[in-house]
């Protein structure tokens, strides 16, 4: 498990407004093309240097590719990173304002403390 990984996911995914799209539309097949395409990636670096060990584990593509942000929490995707860009996916599908983050918290509700390491 790569709490790391996942968190890049996260953190890349949501500043890409297309891949937020992608990934809303056809979770799965994205998270598949990110593992491989873009997972070994280094941020900040130059295009040509990557490194070569970076795999999600089976638990981690599941909850990925099912948009299981529960599960990401347990298992210790930063939660800001989660929230963030699930709102950008799925905001737009609730008629109330602050629809969306009353049904993360009501998902997330039966959490207690301590909460799962988000440390990398």
């Amino acid at each position: 498990m790569s709490k790391y990984l996942l968190n890049k996911f996260l953190f890349t995914v949501d500043r890409d407004p297309e891949l937020v799209e992608r990934y809303r539309e056809q979770p799965r097949a994205t998270v598949e093309w990110w593992e491989a395409e873009y997972a070994n990636r280094i941020l900040g670096c130059h295009s040509g240097e990557s490194s070569t060990w970076l795999r999600f584990d089976d638990a981690e593509r599941e909850a990925l590719a099912g948009h299981d942000y529960p599960k990401l929490f347990e298992l210790g995707a930063h939660p800001f990173l989660t929230l963030t860009l699930f709102i950008a996916m799925f905001e737009r599908d609730y008629s109330e304002p602050l629809g969306f983050q009353l049904e993360y918290a009501r998902r997330l509700a039966h959490h207690q403390l301590p909460y799962p390491d988000i440390a990398t």
